[in-house]
């Protein structure tokens, strides 16, 4: 019964988050077809909305992460889910730049009442299971890459399809994700007000979260400097250089969404393997392996980038997408290790949030960081910050001393 609640509550939370990349895709189709029937709506404007969103759930993540420590995370998750219906139905009923505005905070704190609170109540299921666990965080990595791979490809279909009526589509698969975790997470448990305060301060004070951070910040930094505005742009942009990528599709920008799809696949396939391999190895030896396969990655794009002969560059790229699902295991690794450590009590929803909120703070820096890169040295940029971070990571990870480390095959 515990394998097939754990299963609903993660299709759940792969619905909400198709829903979220949908819904994000649909705004930016919403606001250009505004502004080509002569609304006063620039890219300005819309850069602005779309930020609205990722900064109310930067704010909203601790919050809601204590909060599922006071309360039942099921009535969060819930809540957080219906929150985005609604606010995704309303942004396609208006086009009056107020409500956008409401609508993008709204689902923003709706995405923040689902991340934090679902995390702590993995780690309070997957309590004293540490194999359990490691497959668990692996899936739940799996279920936010379905936003990236499928959100836009749904966005694209439904807009074909419905127009603005697409919003309305969308709510419905929010809609249907509040129900499958309200199913999923019963038996969800609370610790009380008091209990979630000490918990957030002894989260604040405990050494794998002190330690982890900033290797969370570096990763995740790394993702904002792939996943952002900026690498697409440099895609699609007519070039100035004689590097590969850097405007590889400026004729053929709607394959863009094809090549993220194809890298979440790839990326999935990783976490997948992982899923297996974590219950049998050290988690702070999988920490190492991920982000050496990092800097490997770096040179094999950098390699791509730059060879001349169109079978040398499939050649990398085949050794290149193996690397991917190698440094693939990072996310699930990190998370293992801080469930375990912060165990089933008062705190976890507290840490899980402040992960959240690391994540989001990473992926404005990679954003920013991509555009500084980006302008001076094109996509070899993006590869040279990567790079960078990657180099930090490995050296934050070295401060995991050995009474942080969490063998899951030991305490299987």
């Amino acid at each position: 019964m515990q394998t097939l609640n754990l299963t609903i509550v993660l299709i759940g939370n792969s619905l909400q988050r198709v829903a979220v990349g949908a819904s994000g895709v649909l705004v930016g189709l919403y606001l250009a077809q505004l502004a080509n029937r002569g609304s006063a709506i620039g890219a300005g404007l819309v850069g602005i909305v779309g930020a609205v969103s990722f900064g109310a759930e930067l704010v909203s993540a601790t919050p809601m992460g204590i909060a599922s420590d006071a309360v039942a995370p099921r009535a969060l998750m819930t809540g957080g889910s219906l929150l985005g219906a609604f606010a995704t139905q309303l942004f396609g009923m208006t086009g009056l730049v107020g409500i956008f505005f409401m609508s993008r905070g709204i689902e923003g704190i709706g995405a923040a009442a689902v991340a934090p609170p679902l995390l702590a109540h993995l780690t309070d299921v997957t309590d004293h299971k540490p194999g359990l666990r490691a497959k668990v965080m692996s899936y739940f990595e799996l279920s936010l890459l379905a936003g990236l791979a499928l959100g836009g490809v749904l966005a694209g279909e439904l807009w074909r399809w419905l127009g603005p009526r697409a919003f309305g589509a969308v709510a419905l698969v929010y809609v249907v994700s509040a129900v499958l975790l309200f199913a999923g997470a019963v038996g969800s448990r609370s610790h009380g007000r008091e209990q979630a305060i000490s918990g957030f301060r002894r989260a604040l004070r405990h050494p794998s979260l002190q330690r982890l951070a900033p290797v969370w910040l570096c990763v995740n930094t790394i993702v904002g400097l792939w996943l952002g505005p900026t690498f697409i742009f440099l895609l699609t942009h007519r070039s100035q250089t004689s590097q590969f990528l850097d405007g590889a599709f400026v004729d053929h920008s709607d394959r863009v969404g094809w090549v993220l799809l194809g890298y979440s696949i790839i990326f999935g396939i990783g976490v997948t393997a992982w899923s297996f391999i974590l219950p049998h190895i050290s988690l702070q030896r999988a920490l190492h392996v991920t982000l050496l396969a990092m800097l490997v990655v770096c040179g094999e794009f950098l390699l791509i980038n730059h060879l001349g002969s169109g079978i040398a560059r499939w050649i990398v790229g085949v050794v290149t997408a193996l690397t991917i699902m190698i440094e693939s295991g990072f996310t699930p690794a990190a998370l293992s290790l801080l469930a375990g450590a912060i165990g089933a009590q008062a705190g976890r929803g507290a840490a899980m949030g402040i992960y959240s909120v690391l994540l989001s703070v990473g992926a404005i820096v990679g954003s920013l960081i991509a555009a500084v890169l980006g302008r001076r040295f094109a996509v070899d940029g993006l590869i040279y910050g990567t790079l960078a971070m990657a180099i930090v990571a490995l050296l934050f990870v070295q401060r995991l001393d050995s009474t942080t480390e969490i063998s899951i095959a030991e305490r299987a």
